[in-house]
């Protein structure tokens, strides 16, 4: 039997779409790629009793997509999305001692992404890999995402991993989805989320405000390039880049306070008033968020890579290029200096008592950082960090990016929310049909899966103050 292949892109200028779709029938087998536009993307196959069977099924997947938009293409002729990895240096430290560790779990890559909340750490790494750890140290799952990860940020209690390959993928349930795709022109630096509003800074100073239904609120280009840090609050957003930290209004109603630092800020952090700004020229800066005012100082002894704070800005932390780790006081005094153990911190959190960092060499660590630990690290008394492992067995999950890669069933589970894709004003909305909900109310739901007319089940559905609801738990179409 002949062998046929489908290819099909999806390219629209400043709208984020900047993808391919491939499908090749072989006798009775079909083959599906899809993913970025000069990506390597992701497979799935398929066996069908007959030939007949096989070409009607290839032939329904190519009639959709082109019915979204895609058009046959000559692979290779578009180029891939700008992609810029941060080039890192991480010298040995200077420090006399070192940190306690306390676990340490190596990704094999090196990592930028981390979260920490009362269950559970998340780490994301450059080759796509993120692992949720328990605060015990115990390695729980594994996400494998398409390209490598950028930042893990949360709202509330969803969390969010931001691509290479310009998708920010929600990985609140075992079925991670697309829930926002980034324009192909826009070369993603840093992202943060609040209330389902996504603020994205890129490599050319450029600040991209998106909201829930992954459409382009507004934008803003900063005076400085390289937007490495970009934090928000119901007060502001607030941009770090080449020539310093710059607040906007919410809803992109102008600027509030432009602030130059010392040095370019390359990680940012934010307390109920004020931000933080690590930069290129050792120090740490807090800012105010009201006035943009410099309030304190944290000097380092090389260049601030990340920073991170006890609650309230008690305490400072930095990491620096040359694997070291600090504390201060609000005031900006320097408590103590030690090693990481294990390269430069490029992330880092503190939560009771703990600061957990993910280094240059793919490790996440949890560190004493206590006062009693760090006394006793300082006269060279420091427990055997234990290093742990990832089980044999571990659950992997990769996202879903077609209808037919969701489970399906025949009657709704008790508890369950039922919801439908609706065509509306030439978009796929998604909204309720079970009692008790808003109908008039958009559903953020995973882009790859929306096909018209069809209904899903989900778990539960969370309001958001924005007017929307959010998904959480298992997503399975009803048939």
């Amino acid at each position: 039997m002949s062998r046929t292949t489908t290819y099909l892109e999806l390219s629209q200028d400043g709208e984020g779409a900047h993808k391919f779709y491939e499908v090749t029938v072989d006798d009775t087998v079909v083959s599906v790629r899809y993913g970025r536009i000069g990506a390597q993307g992701q497979s799935q196959v398929s066996t069908f009793p007959t030939v007949d069977k096989a070409r009607a099924a290839a032939a329904k997947k190519v009639g959709e997509k082109v019915r979204k938009g895609y058009a046959p293409a000559v692979q290779g002729q578009r180029a891939a999305r700008a992609v810029t990895r941060r080039q890192v240096t991480s010298a040995p430290s200077t420090a006399r001692s070192v940190a306690p560790v306390l676990w340490r779990f190596r990704t094999g890559s090196a990592a930028f992404g981390i979260h920490i909340d009362e269950d559970r750490c998340w780490v994301g790494n450059q080759a796509g890999d993120v692992y949720t750890v328990s605060r015990s140290g115990e390695v729980l799952a594994k996400y494998s995402l398409p390209d490598g990860v950028k930042c893990l940020v949360a709202d509330d209690f969803w969390i969010y991993a931001g691509c290479d390959n310009g998708t920010v993928y929600d990985l609140s349930s075992k079925l991670p989805f697309a829930a926002y795709d980034i324009a192909a022109d826009v070369d993603i630096f840093w992202l943060d989320i609040r209330e389902g509003v996504l603020n994205v800074s890129d490599a050319r100073g450029g600040l991209n405000v998106i909201d829930h239904e992954d459409e382009y609120q507004w934008s803003r280009t900063s005076a400085g390039p390289y937007g490495w840090m970009v934090r928000a609050d119901d007060r502001g957003v607030y941009h770090g880049h080449g020539k310093g930290v710059t607040a906007y209004a919410p809803h992109g109603n102008g600027e509030l306070w432009h602030t130059p630092t010392t040095g370019s800020v390359l990680f940012g952090w934010q307390e109920q008033n004020s931000v933080y700004a690590g930069t290129s020229r050792h120090v740490v800066q807090r800012l105010s968020k009201t006035n943009g005012t410099i309030e304190a100082t944290y000097r380092c002894d090389a260049s601030v890579y990340s920073c991170a704070t006890a609650p309230d800005g008690a305490y400072v932390f930095a990491g620096d290029s040359s694997s070291s780790v600090y504390c201060f006081d609000a005031a900006g005094n320097r408590l103590w200096k030690l090693g990481t153990g294990g390269g430069s911190a490029l992330s880092m959190q503190y939560l009771d008592g703990r600061l957990y960092m993910v280094t240059t060499d793919g490790s996440l660590v949890c560190v004493d950082a206590s006062d009693a630990a760090i006394a006793a690290a300082q006269q060279g008394t420091v427990p055997v960090a234990r290093d742990i492992k990832s089980a044999a067995a571990l659950p992997t999950y990769i996202p879903a990016a077609s209808p037919t890669a969701v489970a399906t069933v025949t009657v709704a589970p008790a508890g369950g929310v039922v919801v439908e894709c609706i065509q509306e004003s030439g978009r796929m909305r998604v909204h309720v049909v079970s009692e008790g909900f808003e109908p008039s109310w958009n559903v953020q739901f995973p882009r790859g899966i929306r096909e018209a007319g069809a209904r899903y089940v989900v778990d539960a559905l969370h309001p958001a103050s924005g007017g929307f609801y959010r998904v959480r738990g298992e997503i399975r179409r009803l048939v």
